[in-house]
């Protein structure tokens, strides 16, 4: 969030209670019951209570000629409108591996993680995501599987973002940007 409350992390799912309609450890149906402050689903049988973690999601801003590196996304939400390249972190992955893994599967790009930008959540949102400033240090430009488009931008000519909350963080390390330098 920012200093005015807002939050850029866009809702891609949310964990439903009636999703979780059987047990994790017996296989037996589950009901809705209040747990720990929440509606959660606990087991018939084995009492067993499901709780729905977040996913951590990674991305990484980084200049190329000056200019800002994003993809256009090849997949909802926000398929075929522009985004800093990330994605999710892999259970066990080191955080700040996965976004350099990610950058390079969506940009062709090998990046260095070079300071933390910020952290994002919001209510009801089943994601966080951790932004990082980085620098391109090798690579050539290009889509990649998950992508249809690798560009380069100037800050002040954005393309269509798939996610409101992108033009904040982007405000957030230039801001930080200018602070380091001066």
């Amino acid at each position: 969030m920012d200093a005015k409350g807002a939050s850029y992390l866009p809702v891609y799912t949310t964990t439903k209670m009636e999703e979780v309609r059987f047990c994790q450890r017996c296989g037996s149906l589950t009901e809705s019951h209040l747990r720990h402050g929440r509606l959660r689903p606990v087991c018939t049988r084995c009492g067993a209570i499901f709780f729905a973690d977040p996913k951590v999601v990674v991305a990484v801003i980084a200049e190329m000629d000056g200019k800002i590196v994003m993809i256009r996304r090849d997949n909802e939400p926000g398929r075929g409108k522009w985004t800093i390249p990330g994605g999710f972190v892999d259970r066990g992955e080191v955080v700040e591996e996965a976004a350099v893994r990610e950058f390079l599967e969506e940009t062709g790009l090998k990046a260095e993680v070079t300071e933390l930008v910020g952290i994002y959540s919001r209510p009801e949102d089943a994601n966080i995501l951790v932004v990082y400033g980085g620098k391109v240090i090798g690579g050539e430009l290009a889509a990649g599987q998950e992508t249809q488009e690798a560009g380069l931008f100037d800050l002040e000519s954005l393309p269509p973002l798939a996610f409101e909350r992108d033009v904040g963080i982007l405000e957030e390390w230039q801001a930080a940007k200018a602070r380091r330098r001066g």
